[in-house]
């Protein structure tokens, strides 16, 4: 692919002075590319506060303020200027340490240094951020299954990984063992991604699941080392006690010097702001100094900046407002109270209805915004979900012989007839 330029050989002395097992997860592209501080973005830095500015490519009036239209900035409740400029490539630096003092008062296990998240285009765009840092063909990528079909794109199709998976669950638990199977059969280099809640069955591991999940992870991490991934996308939705409520993140980031530990979250679900397209990407590591981190943070920058360029400024602008409003806090718990009450719903539905098993059962499921129904081996749930749309004006998706159910778009006085629909929809496939 190419030889590493003098910066990205910089950054990747100081990853391989602090941390070889780090640098040599790294993919070939995660070892050539660099943020160009010394290129435009750095002379535009410098000349910054200077009378005359002709540095950066944006229009300015000849007061020098921002252009805009005003058929445009009069819709804004913030100011021009946390709006129409370009955002800094890892973000804003505000933004950033405000998201990262956030995950730590929502992750008290997280009690060392960790880097201060570079702000991405939502959670997909972060987690392509991490597949070009440490994926290519010849990385496995392992990952519990069912799971979000776009991990194939962003991954495997996006950068050549091979993904591996094992079944999410044995016996109505998290499947440890399928885990350790797993990466005992593992040979090449290898990262792990594990999204709690799960999308799609809803499904978080309880405490003692998840003290095996880092514990199995720490102990491949001895031998092989590890990149793990927590997609944290609905971060803060758990609804049952017992249940794990913090992200992975916090004890596999303190769990081994050969396992990087990276957090994939960002505001979509956690702020209910799906069109913002704001999201976060995190590296912690036993040991982990600033130094290592800020080669990452570099990287991780260098990758929005050759991908993106940066995320939306208007959208870190409002959230940055939103985060400092003294009804925020309340806003939200009354959000994830209607989803608490949705899912509680969900519960007293399959409950009462024992005929459902004759064509459908739950999966386990206990946080999040979804939950997935298994068919019987007669069903086909791609025939299924079209007759639901066709006869019962319901729409579900298929995945497998699973249906998933989004409860959180639909209204709780709403959700029984959606399972009545299913129910009515499997009896007349089964009849042919």
């Amino acid at each position: 692919m190419g030889i590493p330029t003098p910066p990205a050989e910089r950054l990747n002395a100081v990853i391989s002075n602090w941390n070889r097992a780090i640098f040599g997860m790294l993919s070939e592209r995660g070892r050539l590319v660099y943020f160009p501080h010394e290129g435009i973005l750095g002379q535009t830095a410098e000349a910054k506060g200077a009378e005359l500015n002709a540095t950066i490519g944006m229009a300015c009036e000849d007061d020098g303020s921002i252009m805009a239209l005003d058929s445009i900035s009069k819709q804004l409740t913030i100011g021009k200027d946390s709006a129409f400029p370009y955002a800094p490539s890892f973000g804003n630096k505000k933004l950033r340490e405000l998201w990262q003092a956030q995950v730590r008062q929502k992750n008290p296990s997280i009690v060392s240094e960790t880097s201060i998240p570079i702000v991405t285009s939502a959670l997909t765009h972060g987690l392509s951020i991490v597949g070009y840092l440490f994926m290519e063909p010849g990385i496995r990528v392992v990952i519990p299954e069912p799971f979000w079909g776009n991990y194939k794109l962003t991954f495997g199709v996006s950068y050549g990984a091979e993904i591996v998976t094992f079944p999410l669950f044995h016996d109505g638990r998290f499947n440890i063992e399928g885990l350790r199977e797993t990466l005992q059969h593992s040979a090449a280099p290898t990262v792990v991604v594990l999204n709690f809640p799960n999308n799609p069955t809803g499904y978080s591991p309880t405490t003692a699941e998840a003290n095996q999940i880092i514990e199995t992870l720490t102990l491949h991490a001895v031998h092989h080392p590890l990149v793990v991934v927590c997609d944290d996308a609905y971060f803060g939705l758990v609804f049952e006690d017992g249940v794990y409520a913090e992200s992975l993140f916090g004890k596999l980031a303190e769990a081994s010097e050969q396992l990087l530990a990276v957090k994939a979250d960002g505001c979509t679900k956690e702020d209910y702001v799906w069109g913002f397209r704001v999201g976060f990407v995190t590296f912690g590591c036993k040991g982990g100094a600033k130094e290592l981190y800020g080669a990452l943070e570099d990287k991780a920058a260098g990758a929005v900046r050759a991908t993106i360029s940066n995320a939306p400024n208007i959208s870190q602008g409002l959230l940055l407002n939103a985060f400092s409003s003294p009804t925020y806090g309340q806003e939200k718990a009354e959000k994830r109270a209607a989803l608490y009450s949705r899912y509680q719903e969900i519960k007293k539905i399959v409950e009462h209805h024992p005929e459902y098993i004759e064509y459908f059962k739950p999966l386990p499921y206990n946080s999040g915004y979804f939950m997935c129904v298994q068919l019987t081996d007669r069903l086909n749930a791609e025939n299924v979900r079209k007759r639901l749309i066709e006869k019962h004006s319901t729409g579900v998706i298929a995945i497998g012989n699973l249906l998933r159910i989004a409860y959180s778009s639909v209204a709780r006085e709403k959700l029984q007839r959606i399972f009545d629909n299913i129910f009515a929809a499997c009896k007349e496939m089964a009849k042919g």
